[in-house]
């Protein structure tokens, strides 16, 4: 079964603490233009998308490069003759230098063959399928496919490998397709040991006996289906089922630990809704239960796994293990995912706004190296507060709902808030029924009625409780709620209504809610330690009557995982500054005594105002610091803007911008100079004004913006402020900040030696409740080498919650050219070929926000884009591939070996910058490691997880987890490491940037059913509308910083 994520993003990297730096995520514009206007030489035939005549030849030393470049593991190589090696064109025509064209790499089908022991494979010649030409250029859009597909596509494609259409290896298994084994483990560093929050478990013994469960009438709510089954063991366990206690997944599995006495067997089960009244008048459900032997699962294979005997991981043991430890916990805590919360395990807080946080813990069980383990980590979640519906409106309004009506934007909002929470009645004694909220009425209660009779008779809803239940009805101007069926909805006066306990909020919450719940989340790494532990102790999975049944033994200690600490690099700076260069310290340095390597120049700007409480000559005195710090810094940077300084309105922002652009190019037009930069300062709270200013700027005028926020303008000190700006500015004026001293002197293995281009990746989705959103797809790549530094990058808008990303290459019709090729991959890698006149010879695509189940989808269609958009640019160009998926959004935590020892952690009390774990706790036999490259700030740091599943660079550990490493100190934004890998850091600021440039939806999305959801969330699918072109000008520059 495949897993999706999340789709918030962690770290979102707090540098200079400007507008930019804590809301300005970036984002670059996926480039259109191709043909044969694309390509380099002057008569503009090669590298270009639709090849014309005239193709530069490449250099002969292209061709006569190491082995595993010409063939790499890309799929069929084309051989051309030396006086056909033309141009690197693509599409229709007849390019100079090549006589034909060959399809680009694809998939093939895998010839199915027992599995040997061992996970190695052996060559194994096949016949390659003919493709067609229908084959060759395939649609402008990727074709969608449901789940089910994707399964089956994976288990019957294979990747082809080698170098010739007979030479092929042969896959191991049904999955036909393998990630690299892990090459030996790291060495380089310093040896030292951590603690991690695993806690081994032992293999059980017992083999394991899955039944299917059916339970009619069909309920789709898990607990009423988990009473169901609770009910029968408890009747039935003695008699019926051989004493046996199983394990229930609250769908359709139940599993054993030994076989039942029956094959299939049939239970009538009554069930009393113990909270519906006295006795005497609850009411009473019957369910049929068929319980049927489905499987056995082998506890065999699990151990071959683990042993690295056997290449696929038993998914469905996994899942038995997990879900017999997760029995005991649901029925003691509230349960979402894999994460357990109780007001009990913690102490809760207000979040404001009718929300509190409540504590609680994650586990999963997970293979490693050591075996199996049990992750445990403490979590925390935002629950709707169990109030009475009127005071929790009270909250929501942040006023009395009594002292005025409520207005159609109250309204609304209270409708949002309530739709789908349950409730319970309080005006009926003892008999305490629950509903689902499904909506709001648009009348006050007071002038409710409904029909009590067929004759017509009506009564109102205040004459109806007063006569039935004895109760007066307090707040009459206030609306009713409307529970149960939709379409004929019951009304319940909000104040006989109470919010039922645990209810987990799963909207986006605001940002004092942020804070208010990061507050509450934010541990020391010696605290947290505490709590896992404590936790560990509290579950007692020794006693637990579940895990004693099936066999399992868990640990009470952390795990003791040998660790190293790779060494920081060193930073090269301007020749003139009085340090050239610098080697960071635990994780950070400053510019002190050092100018950027390359300046940037800044001729012409100006600055425009919308912050009220910010004078003239007060914001003209904040852009001279700001200028002087750019210059000091060691830009070019005119210290006297082009025009003075321009204060208007936030509601205006259109309005200003475009008639104070006109007349700044009025002015410049003269002397055929650009604007090279607009600063803008904002009132500390701007609501959409950021947004719409950063798509006026840089899809409609051009203009490179850098925005501050007012309340740093009036900092009494702010030269570390204006420092951290600098940096910005510079990137964003097209200048390098800093560069590795390796990368200068060639000495980054598999980097240095030939031309390398590195890619980031990164796919964002809508917050919960934006069901009509699209997803947006990011990718960056550097544009320079060898100093890997500068990074342009791309953006689409795609199917809502789409993973793959669509856009790496399609193709698509032209009346003229015919077929024409293009895509992310190919513009980026043209881009490269511009800035730096070199081919990449390396392609390093480090991919974020992939889930494991996730893994074999992403890698087959997204490493096949690479292959086709490498061959559309010429018919032998397939540079080696390594994919690295990164991951943050997992629950590994490492701690010191000792807490108190000052050599061993940073300030805020966790491991070191540099510690890298590829031992114990990682796979058992593929290539993955943590990597915890960044110094703690506050709370415990999370390091990012990064597992390799394709390397036709034959990446050694110690030189993909050093250049990984060093690579975080590249960050332009700050100086300090960072906790990602900047590609992908930058293609998550690009994705972010891109949701400013589409249309807000106004619509209430919170208040349609499911029905006109799923609709609406059909339609966008059906026809994502492109996101607006961003200007040349603005392309040249990573503008998303």
């Amino acid at each position: 079964m495949l897993r999706k994520k999340r789709t918030d993003h962690p770290g979102r990297g707090k540098g200079p603490d400007s507008q930019e730096t804590e809301r300005g995520h970036g984002r670059v514009q996926h480039l259109h233009q191709q043909g044969g206007v694309r390509g380099w030489g002057q008569q503009r035939g090669g590298y270009g998308g639709h090849g014309g005549r005239g193709g530069r030849i490449f250099p002969q030393q292209y061709y006569d490069g190491p082995s595993e470049y010409q063939q790499g593991r890309g799929g069929q190589q084309y051989q051309a003759p030396p006086q056909h090696r033309g141009g690197i064109g693509g599409g229709h025509g007849a390019p100079a230098g090549v006589l034909f064209r060959p399809p680009a790499p694809e998939l093939h089908q895998a010839t199915q063959v027992p599995y040997q022991a061992g996970v190695t494979t052996h060559p194994s010649p096949y016949q390659r399928p003919a493709h067609t030409d229908a084959e060759a250029h395939s649609s402008s859009r990727p074709p969608e496919v449901t789940s089910s597909q994707e399964t089956q596509h994976i288990q019957q494609q294979v990747i082809q490998l080698g170098a010739s259409p007979c030479d092929a290896m042969q896959p191991a298994s049904s999955k036909s397709m393998r990630f690299p084994l892990r090459p030996g483990k790291g060495s380089y560093g310093t040896k030292c040991f951590v603690k991690a929050n695993h806690f081994f478990a032992e293999l059980p013994e017992k083999d394991f006996h899955h039944y299917d469960v059916s339970i009619t009438p069909e309920i789709s709510v898990r607990d009423v289906n988990r009473a169901v089954i609770q009910q029968l063991v408890k009747l039935h366990r003695e008699s019926h089922l051989g004493q046996r206690l199983p394990a229930y997944d609250g769908r359709k599995s139940l599993y054993t630990a030994g076989p039942l006495p029956f094959v299939s067997r049939e239970f009538k089960i009554i069930l009393i809704d113990e909270e519906d009244g006295p006795a005497s008048t609850r009411r009473q459900r019957e369910f049929k239960v068929v319980i049927k032997f489905a499987a056995r699962a082998d506890l065999h294979h699990l151990g071959m796994f683990l042993q690295g005997r056997l290449a696929d991981v038993p998914q469905e043991t996994l899942k038995v293990l997990d879900i017999v430890l997760r029995q005991l916990p649901t029925t003691r805590f509230y349960s979402a995912s894999r994460s357990f919360y109780s007001p009990h395990l913690g102490r809760k807080e207000h979040l404001g706004e009718g929300l509190e946080s409540w504590r609680g813990f994650y586990q999963s069980i997970r293979p490693t190296q050591m075996g199996l383990s049990l992750n445990i980590d403490m979590s925390s979640s935002a629950f709707i507060e169990p109030l009475p519906v009127i005071d929790f409106v009270a909250q929501l309004l942040n006023r009395d709902v009594s002292a005025k009506p409520l207005s159609d934007a109250d309204r609304v909002k209270i409708k949002k808030a309530l739709r789908g929470l349950k409730v319970e009645v309080t005006h009926r004694r003892n008999m305490r029924r629950k509903y689902r909220i499904s909506g709001l009425t648009s009348q006050a209660t007071r002038e409710l009625i409904f029909p009590v009779d067929q004759r017509g008779t009506v009564k109102s809803v205040v004459k109806y409780f007063r006569e039935t239940y004895m109760y007066v009805i307090q707040y009459t101007q206030l609306p009713c709620l409307q529970v149960g069926n939709p379409r004929r909805p019951n009304y319940l006066p909000m104040e006989v209504c109470k919010i039922v306990e645990g209810q987990r909020y799963t909207k986006k919450l605001n940002e004092k809610q942020i804070t208010a719940l990061l507050r509450v989340t934010c541990q020391r790494p010696s605290e947290r330690e505490r709590d896992i532990l404590q936790t560990v102790h509290h579950n007692a999975y020794s006693e637990d009557p579940y895990a004693k049944e099936f066999g399992i033994e868990i640990s009470q200690k952390l795990a003791q995982v040998e660790a190293r600490i790779l060494p920081a690099p060193r930073l090269k700076y301007h020749d003139s500054s009085r340090d050239r260069d610098c080697l960071p310290q635990v994780g950070q340095w400053n510019m002190m005594n050092r100018r950027m390597i390359n300046g940037g120049t800044v001729n012409s700007w100006i600055c425009i105002n919308f912050a009220r409480n910010v004078r003239d000559n007060m914001a003209q005195s904040f852009c001279h610091d700001l200028a002087q710090m750019c210059i000091t810094s060691g830009m070019a940077f005119n210290p006297e803007p082009i025009l003075p300084v321009f204060t208007g309105r936030p509601d205006q922002v259109e309005r200003v911008l475009k008639a104070r652009f006109h007349d700044v190019m009025a002015k410049l037009q003269h002397h055929g100079k650009e604007l090279d930069l607009l600063i803008v300062i904002l009132p500390d709270n701007n609501g959409p004004l950021y947004g719409n200013l950063k798509r006026i700027c840089e899809t409609d005028l051009g203009i490179v913006s850098q925005c501050c926020l007012q309340k740093n303008v009036y900092k009494a000190n702010k030269q570390q402020y204006l420092a951290n700006v600098a940096l910005k500015i510079n990137v964003k004026a097209g200048g390098r900040n800093t560069v590795l001293v390796d990368a200068l002197t060639r000495r980054i293995p598999l980097v240095s030696d030939r031309p390398t281009i590195i890619f980031g990746a990164d796919v964002t989705h809508p917050q919960p409740g934006e069901d009509s959103s699209p997803s947006i797809a990011a990718v960056v790549a550097s544009q320079d080498w060898p100093e890997v530094t500068k990074y342009a990058g791309l953006v689409c808008a795609q199917a809502h919650r789409q993973e793959l990303i669509q856009d790496l290459y399609k193709t698509w019709q032209d009346p003229v050219r015919g077929t024409v090729t293009g895509g992310m991959i190919k513009e980026l890698l043209i881009s490269f070929h511009r800035a730096t006149g070199q081919k990449p010879q390396r392609i390093i695509f480090y991919r974020d926000g992939v889930s494991e189940g996730q893994f074999y989808q992403v890698l087959l269609y997204e490493l096949d884009a690479i292959r086709k958009a490498c061959a559309s640019l010429e018919p032998n160009y397939q540079p080696p591939v390594t994919f690295v998926v990164v991951q943050k959004r997992h629950h590994t935590r490492l701690f010191a070996s000792n807490h108190n020892d000052r050599h061993a952690v940073d300030k805020s009390g966790n491991i070191l910058p540099g510690t890298v774990v590829d031992s114990k706790i990682c796979h058992p036999t593929e290539f993955d490691f943590y990597l915890c490259s960044h110094a703690g700030v506050k709370g415990t740091s999370r390091p990012a997880h990064y597992h390799v599943l394709w390397d036709e660079n034959k990446f050694t550990a110690d030189a993909l987890q050093s250049l990984t490493n060093n690579l975080c100190y590249t960050y332009v934004r700050c100086t300090r490491s960072v906790s990602v890998v900047p590609p992908v850091y930058y293609a998550h600021l690009a994705a972010f940037r891109a949701r400013f440039y589409m249309e807000p939806d106004t619509s209430d999305s919170g208040s349609m059913t499911g029905g006109a959801r799923n609709a609406k969330v059909a339609a966008a699918n059906a026809a994502v509308r492109p996101l607006p072109q961003l200007k040349e000008n603005v392309k040249r520059v990573m503008f998303y910083c």
